[in-house]
């Protein structure tokens, strides 16, 4: 964990933004919320024919984000940091025209449940304590 989703709807993505998009969210996931690079995994996703509407008005240009991370190990500090980072990210490959409407959400969820590799990451911890794998 952490665990980003950046779904995308608009112009066709060049594989330079999608780079851009993945490297840059993994070291801000590194710098601001202090997680390792070897749990981070992001995924970009096109929506070519998505009905997007805001306000109730269809848009042709849209974001929206998700990260995944464990319950209380991020500051509200870092949370809010992370959100601005990754608006100026998304306005930096999509476009200044990227509306304010462009929700970035970050879930926390205990340590029980969710995991990798078939190990809830409160298994791992305790493994780790325990000097085991």
């Amino acid at each position: 964990m952490p665990f980003v989703r950046i779904a995308v709807l608009g112009p066709t993505l060049a594989p330079q933004q999608i780079e851009r998009l993945r490297r840059e969210t993994t070291e801000m996931m590194m710098s601001i919320m202090r997680k390792a690079r070897q749990g981070i995994a992001v995924v970009t996703e096109q929506l070519d024919h998505a009905a997007w509407s805001i306000a109730g008005a269809p848009v042709g240009l849209a974001a929206h984000v998700e990260a995944v991370i464990g319950a209380g190990t991020n500051t509200a500090d870092e949370k809010a940091r992370f959100m601005a980072a990754m608006m100026d990210l998304l306005r930096g490959v999509l476009g200044p025209e990227l509306r304010e409407e462009t929700y970035i959400v970050i879930r926390e969820f205990d340590t029980r449940d969710y995991g990798r590799g078939g190990l809830t990451r409160a298994e791992r911890d305790r493994r780790r304590q325990a000097g085991g794998t």
